[in-house]
């Protein structure tokens, strides 16, 4: 569990921490600014960023190799609270996301993605003379389809393309012919083309709910119901990143002229608005630098990853965080369709919280070994 003789001190990736830390204690402070009195949100994230410290420090030293020998019960409990999800969960503003433990409200998927990025990895390591195989790579996609159809009805489309994404940077990392990928991508973009035609077209798409489609139709076609709450949280959003500026308004103005706490779940899902109002143009950029020199650090320790698994566990980590990032923003400045995912270690939630902390702790623990003989 502890291999710490094959542990290199030196290989301790302290500047990944410090960035992760940083970015955490900003997001903690741009939740306090928008929370309502009594919602106690800022000091429910400092304890999240306490306990993802210790998160992080305990992960980091366990070696990723024994966490991935129980690749198969990590599964086996991962589909169990995703099912309890659909039997027992609570539903919050029209989703069945989460289990309700009493003390925190839980939510199974952030917890997903990480044990699929493990579990994919490992089939990937074990069926590596095989990957050009067309049935190898269909059992893993089927694999790697159950849990995520298990997200997608929850309803949790944002969670479910996380997945596909980093499935499919995985599998292309880990060695997936072209033979393999052309069909596939000749087959997939066509079908995602004519799923928008026939969303637009007012025709029912089976995996979709009418919820999600009608986000969609908003997007394609804002001039039809300029109503839309969806399109009114994006237009707001839109217009509070503008009137930040330069310098945002924290600075010039003051905490009272914020206006990004009229933003539904700006706490979470739109948190780059409040970024933009209160910390301008050059907040922004800002943000996005430590979250790229983050997204950076961990594909850097793919590459030097002591193994082939290693490299694919790292890859999957960093494509989770680049995706997550892409889509946050891109639905705060309504380039995206309004789709609800968190940014990274800035959006407050325990969940999301606690499982950006373990990847972040099993990089770090790959970083330690990177000096071992690839194997």
């Amino acid at each position: 569990m502890f291999q710490f003789k094959q542990y290199n001190i030196k290989n301790y990736n302290i500047s990944l921490f410090f960035f992760v830390i940083l970015l955490s204690g900003i997001g903690a402070y741009l939740v306090r600014l928008v929370e309502g009195d009594g919602e106690g949100l800022f000091k429910k994230q400092v304890m999240g960023i306490i306990l993802g410290i210790f998160v992080i420090l305990f992960v980091s030293l366990v070696d990723y190799h024994f966490v991935c020998l129980f690749y198969i019960p990590l599964y086996i409990i991962n589909m169990g609270l995703l099912v309890a999800v659909r039997l027992f969960g609570t539903t919050v503003n029209n989703s069945k996301r989460w289990l309700n433990l009493k003390v925190i409200l839980f939510q199974p998927s952030e917890l997903s993605k990480i044990i699929l990025i493990i579990f994919i990895a490992q089939l990937i390591v074990i069926f590596k003379d095989k990957m050009n195989k067309f049935y190898i790579f269909l059992l893993i996609g089927i694999l790697t389809a159950m849990p995520t159809f298990l997200i997608l009805i929850q309803t949790n489309l944002s969670t479910s393309l996380v997945i596909l994404f980093v499935f499919a940077m995985m599998v292309f990392c880990g060695g997936l012919s072209y033979r393999i990928i052309l069909p596939v991508l000749l087959i997939g973009i066509p079908l995602v083309f004519g799923t928008l035609w026939c969303v637009e077209q007012g025709y029912k798409v089976f995996f979709l709910t009418n919820y999600q489609q009608n986000r969609i139709v908003s997007f394609l076609n804002p001039e039809l119901d300029s109503s839309a709450a969806t399109l009114y949280q994006q237009d707001n959003s839109i217009e509070v990143i503008g009137s930040g500026k330069l310098t945002g308004k924290l600075l010039t103005e003051g905490k009272d002229a914020l206006q990004s706490d009229s933003i539904p779940i700006a706490e979470s899902d739109f948190i780059f608005s409040v970024i933009g109002e209160s910390l301008g143009f050059i907040g922004g950029c800002v943000i996005i630098f430590i979250l790229a020199v983050i997204i950076f650090k961990c594909i850097s320790i793919a590459r030097h990853a002591p193994d082939f698994k290693g490299m694919l566990i790292a890859i999957g980590i960093a494509s989770m965080f680049m995706f997550q990032v892409f889509v946050n923003i891109g639905v705060a400045t309504a380039l995206l369709p309004n789709t609800g995912i968190p940014l990274p270690f800035v959006s407050y939630g325990l969940s999301s919280m606690t499982s950006s902390m373990i990847a972040i702790g099993l990089v770090m623990n790959i970083s330690l070994q990177r000096k071992n003989k690839r194997g």
